[in-house]
């Protein structure tokens, strides 16, 4: 099912060029022609085009799920937040959004969501590098093959809907498919002039301005968007002269969307071009707290990380071409992102050659009292051991390729086909220039120390990756069975570009065949019974050897659904079992991982199962008031088959039966609103259940656990009418904190409670 060749000669970054061109030749060929005859076939009628259709039909595209009250009939989990409930609560935390949709589970970090660490079913949740992340339809991670930990993710406050894939529902979006896919859909443009004012202020310093306009003028649309966030942070950072310095972020996206109308008669065609660039400076650390410092002030920050600083861009080009009649549409996308970091951060102490763990002093600070001391500027440094050692990880990553989907529908044998395809050549690559510099404390102040700039880490991997998908599905009177099949062919290499390095590297060829079989069966017009099987993978990144297999899992899932317009209710079991799972070491997991970064470790057989439970009921009083009323609910189990001893922090020396870390084992989210003809009030309720730090002995945070807490978020919203509308958020109704983890350096927690006030005016 899996190959891989190791070649034995060494090779650079343009070693492959010869095949690189070749089969993205052929892709981009086989492409285009599928375009070109299209394009033929529009051009043989000469009707006036309808441009509100293809718009339409485009915007269906890049969101999958359809928005219909009918019961949907899709086998597979998967889950639509639209607008109009993201507009109640107008999050801008990723996190906070997802925390509605069932099976998700998430380990939170900066009380923001400037980094997110989201997991489906169980997959560890770090950096969100074993989802598939998607906007508009398009792999949207800074290496989504090489380097797949999602250090850059789309500002929220551009996106008019998510959709969350699990199950069966993920094969047609990879690599990764073990956990699922999430898609992210930006604003389409509108076939009308349009456009909106959306500003706030808040505490700790938040502020929002966020704006867009769009119109279609004949053939032509068009819209541009813009969004503006900050905060000065709800951290305090030490310091001498008693005055805190700026622990927030600021965080900018620019938007353009332009489209061309080539329609005609029945032949829908449209072309659209986006461009967006997106930037981000925020004064955020990997440093955390003692625990029984958190207990004292859980937003208190050591002195240590005043010189911390994440400072990123990002750029993105897409195309996209559709091309709808009433036989089949096909949709092409070509896409570039490119991506640039650096992140200047503490490390640790100098001790000889290496960093002290941070994690350590942390965690047994009266072990450490000395070097506690000059963390937290009690005592400047005096020795070489207490130099504070910080890390700038700068990377440069893009992400390219070329994707087609070909939808269809036929008669074969008297049964009905509704056909998928599609085809993806893609290309990735990060480049890594890691460098430390050492720093005295002196009188809470970081000083260098003079010494040269310490290059740590420089290196290059990328990724060549063909995949391709097909999707039958086949009805029988009420039995809708879908067959599905999804191919991943890549090339990878690795190169260590260090002085004299030019012997360390690796060539990788491998691929994977991923078999689906999912149904539906249909009961009445509202009630129906769906089940699945299917195979996930998350692959190897190029620097891995041979020793460290594939994540390779087959997934099953078993549930019913009912829509009867008003009421929604769905209850799905899950059950995965992973024939091997693999975990990598990044700075985020653990200090410790500075000596192994990005090594990866085999954890064997490991059996993940749960019940996922979403409903919802809208409540119609006389006087014309609504309640709406939603409640999701998670229960996931988790352990390990085999008993093994692993370097990897998170797990150590596993036994049989223990869990998986970061997986709570009860999550209930409840949401109530109240909406009258011009105002509307929504509270939302979270319970999070305790979380394991680590998943067996002899490990830092062995027997360590997350506590189990409960938020509330309130949202309120009144109608000017013609003049706009005002609202109210209030995040954190209870004010209440909890440590959501000791990683990667001692305790962080979750986000106090903030206060905005805002303005919208629509128009």
């Amino acid at each position: 099912m899996n190959s891989s060749i190791y070649k034995n000669k060494p090779s650079n970054m343009l070693s492959n060029i010869a095949f690189k061109n070749n089969l993205l030749s052929k892709v981009a060929i086989s492409i285009a022609l599928s375009i070109s005859s299209a394009s033929i076939f529009a051009q043989e009628d000469n009707i006036q085009a309808d441009a509100k259709n293809a718009a339409n039909e485009l915007v269906e595209k890049l969101q999958i799920i359809g928005h219909s009250d009918k019961l949907r009939k899709e086998a597979g989990s998967a889950t639509l937040i639209g607008e109009v409930e993201l507009e109640k609560f107008k999050f801008t935390d990723i996190n906070r959004i997802l925390y509605s949709v069932p099976g998700v589970n998430i380990r939170e970090e900066d009380g923001y969501g400037l980094r997110p660490n989201i997991g489906f079913r169980g997959a560890t949740p770090e950096r969100s590098k074993k989802i598939t992340v998607m906007e508009d339809g398009v792999l949207i991670g800074p290496a989504p093959y090489s380097a797949p930990a999602a250090y850059y993710f789309p500002m929220m406050s551009k996106m008019t809907s998510l959709e969350v894939f699990k199950g069966p529902a993920a094969i047609k979006y990879g690599p990764n498919t073990v956990a699922g896919a999430l898609n992210m859909t930006t604003r389409a443009i509108p076939s009308t002039s349009e456009g909106s004012v959306n500003i706030a202020v808040g505490s700790d310093g938040f502020k929002k301005a966020s704006g867009y306009y769009g119109n279609t003028n004949g053939n032509f649309g068009y819209l541009l968007e813009l969004n503006h966030l900050q905060a000065d942070g709800f951290k305090e950072l030490d310091s001498a002269d008693g005055k805190n310095k700026d622990t927030g972020f600021k965080k900018n996206d620019a938007m353009l969307k332009l489209q061309y109308d080539l329609s005609s008669g029945n032949n829908l065609q449209l072309i659209q071009l986006k461009l967006a660039t997106a930037n981000e400076k925020s004064n955020e650390t990997y440093l955390g707290l003692t625990d029984a410092d958190f207990a004292k002030n859980p937003n208190r920050r050591y002195v240590a990380s005043q010189n911390d600083l994440m400072d990123w861009e990002h750029q993105q080009i897409q195309l996209t071409h559709l091309f709808s009649n009433d036989n089949f549409d096909v949709t092409t996308r070509l896409y570039r992102n490119d991506f640039e970091r650096s992140w200047n951060k503490i490390n640790g102490f100098k001790t000889g050659a290496t960093s002290q763990d941070l994690q350590t002093v942390l965690a047994e600070p009266e072990n450490y009292d000395t070097l506690y001391q000059v963390l937290t500027g009690v005592r400047d440094t005096q020795r070489e051991s207490e130099k504070i050692i910080l890390g700038d990880n700068a990377r440069k990553y893009y992400s390219q390729g070329i994707q087609s989907e070909l939808n269809t529908s036929f008669m074969l044998f008297d049964l009905k086909h509704k056909f998928t395809a599609g085809i993806r050549f893609h290309q990735d690559q990060i480049e890594r220039n890691h460098t430390e510099d050492s720093f005295f404390m002196r009188s809470q102040q970081l000083v260098s120390d003079g010494s040269d700039t310490i290059n740590t880490t420089t290196n290059i991997e990328e990724t060549d990756a063909l995949a391709v998908f097909m999707q039958d599905t086949i009805s029988f009177n009420q039995l809708d069975l879908t067959f599905g099949l999804r191919g991943e062919y890549f090339d990878s290499l690795y190169q260590n570009k260090a002085p004299n390095q030019e012997k360390d590297w690796l060539e990788k060829s491998s691929h994977i065949w991923l078999p689906s079989i999912s149904g539906f069966y249909t009961i009445n017009d509202n009630l129906g019974f769906l089940f699945g099987i299917h195979e996930g993978f998350v692959p190897t990144s190029p620097q891995e050897s041979p020793a460290i297999e594939i994540e390779n899992s087959v997934n099953y899932e078993l549930g019913g659904r009912y829509n009867s317009g008003n009421t929604k209710f769905e209850l799905v079991a899950f059950y995965n079992d992973i024939k091997n799972l693999k975990e990598g070491c990044t700075f985020s997991t653990a200090s410790s991982c500075s000596d192994s970064l990005d090594t990866e470790f085999n954890g064997g057989k490991v059996e993940v199962y749960g019940v996922e439970l979403s409903t919802s009921h809208n409540l119609s009083l006389n006087n014309g008031w609504e309640i709406p009323l939603s409640l999701v609910y998670t229960y996931t189990s988790s352990e390990f088959k085999t008993s093994f001893i692993s370097d990897f922090p998170m797990w150590g020396e596993i036994t049989a039966g223990d869990e998986l870390p970061y997986l709570p084992e009860n999550q209930l989210t409840a949401n109530i609103g109240l909406i009258a003809n011009k105002w509307e009030v929504n509270a939302i309720v979270r319970y999070i259940d305790e979380m394991k730090e680590a998943s067996g002995e002899g490990v830092l945070l062995s027997g360590v656990t997350t506590s189990s807490y409960t938020i509330a978020d309130l949202s309120a919203s009144y109608s000017l009418e013609q003049y706009g509308k005002l609202y109210l958020k209030l995040d954190n109704l209870f004010d209440k904190q909890e440590i959501v983890s000791r990683r990667p350096y001692g305790a962080r927690p979750s986000k106090p409670q903030q206060l905005q006030i805002g303005y919208q005016y629509s128009f």
